[in-house]
């Protein structure tokens, strides 16, 4: 299967800390998924899991990534970014299809 999203080079690298230094157990991977629709729009979610039935599984970059089978179609073509600015730290999802949206991710990290 094709792999559904990108993860930028900077945002491998801010994952990849995590992982090291945050205590995430060898056993979890990344986990990307989407929440909500209605009037708000899709909220991304970005966090570390366990596989659970129902979960696609990717390596990218190294990193061990879940995607629910449900989510896959809402994330496609997704570009997940990290950005460490002045005025806002974090993880972003951008999809290059879509002209100049930005969400960024919510849930802990």
């Amino acid at each position: 299967m094709m792999i559904p999203i990108q993860i930028t080079e900077k945002a491998q690298s801010e994952i990849r800390y995590i992982m090291a230094n945050k205590n995430i157990p060898t056993d979890y991977a990344l986990r990307v998924g989407v929440k909500g629709g209605g009037c708000g729009g899709m909220s991304y979610l970005l966090g570390f899991d366990k596989a659970k039935a129902g979960d696609e599984q990717f390596e990218i970059g190294g990193i061990p990534v879940l995607i629910e089978k449900k989510h896959l179609m809402f994330l496609m073509g997704m570009q997940v970014d990290f950005v460490d600015e002045a005025e806002a730290r974090g993880f972003t999802f951008l999809n290059p299809e879509i002209p100049k949206r930005h969400d960024v991710a919510s849930g802990e990290v």
